[in-house]
């Protein structure tokens, strides 16, 4: 049998349809009205023979048949991204702009501190940043990296490991001095912010079983970190977002770090397939991976706050970079 050839603007609407699984969403996408975006799709289906969509209310839910067809259409847009890329290339146009999106916490404590040594090097690139929790498309909504925390790696994307996620007690000086000389019980008695299922965690694998409450929970690890520096409290946090802090003084260790072998383990650099061959996206990942390590040998260099059993603090001159 002869296959139908399909109008291009059928699949598009099929694909946001199909995305959203609502009608209306992908008429705003495509800048159509919801009556063009409903009518491309029964004209779709008219000429293939059969339906794509099993309608629930307001929702549209891919059927098998549906399944199938958006997971061509899928490979023939990233095939079709690609190829426009590559001509733009072969063009000797050189990408001016690369979309990122991260986290809030680690565009805060981290990525902002040294984006002016980035653009230093790369004063061409113009950086769109979006600081969110929410988990892109980066085909979709046209990102060309991604940092995600997890154990990778995800389906239909490229990653590669940026750093692991151990975790660490922090506290400001004047707290972290009234734990100089105390059993490790007594960090358990302090103050405590952050995650109790986190802490209990850390406490664990440090040899101490204690059910924790802290004096408060945030959902974002910057918070948390602004609330320690404060005087608040002990913050369980992510080591590499504490490393300014760390670095000048604002913060103190009061503990070595520690995996936390419950959660995922890394964040990871995700791109589009074959991105990492683009000059702007390769440079910006290369540029990822030397500034962590040298966030990370300066952490390597500075001691540990922590001896057997009990709590020792250093001096609180900021430490060398």
């Amino acid at each position: 049998m002869r296959l139908p050839r399909l109008p291009l603007q059928y699949l598009a609407a099929f694909r946001a349809a199909a995305l959203h699984q609502n009608l209306r969403a992908a008429s705003e996408e495509l800048n159509l009205t919801h009556s063009a975006v409903s009518q491309q799709i029964r004209a779709l289906e008219v000429q293939l023979g059969f339906p794509v969509f099993d309608r629930q209310g307001r929702r549209v839910v891919l059927n098998a048949a549906g399944g199938a067809l958006l997971r061509a259409v899928e490979r023939a847009y990233q095939e079709l991204d690609q190829g426009l890329r590559a001509a733009t290339a072969a063009h000797g146009i050189e990408q001016r702009s690369l979309r990122v999106t991260v986290l809030p916490s680690f565009a805060q404590r981290w990525l902002l501190p040294r984006l002016g040594r980035w653009h230093a090097l790369h004063p061409e690139v113009t950086l769109e940043i979006e600081a969110t929790a929410r988990l892109v498309d980066l085909e979709r909504e046209k990102f060309d990296i991604a940092l995600r925390q997890g154990l990778g790696p995800w389906p239909g994307v490229d990653s590669e490991p940026l750093f692991d996620l151990s975790m660490l007690p922090v506290a400001s000086p004047a707290l972290a001095h009234q734990l100089i000389g105390q059993p490790l019980e007594a960090l358990a008695q302090a103050p405590l912010l952050g995650d109790p299922g986190q802490w209990e965690d850390w406490f664990a694998q440090a040899g101490l079983r204690r059910q924790v409450v802290p004096v408060a929970i945030f959902n974002d690890f910057g918070i948390l970190l602004q609330a320690a520096e404060q005087g608040m409290g002990v913050g369980l946090t992510r080591e590499l977002l504490a490393a300014d802090a760390l670095l000048d003084g604002r913060l103190v260790r009061v503990a070595p770090r520690q995996a936390m072998l419950k959660e995922p383990q890394r964040y990871h650099i995700v791109y589009r397939p074959g991105a990492r061959h683009e000059p702007a996206v390769g440079a910006f990942i290369d540029w990822l991976h030397e500034e962590t390590a040298q966030s990370r040998a300066a952490l390597d260099g500075a001691r540990t706050c922590l001896s057997t059993g009990r709590v020792t603090m250093p001096e609180t001159a900021p430490a060398d970079r």
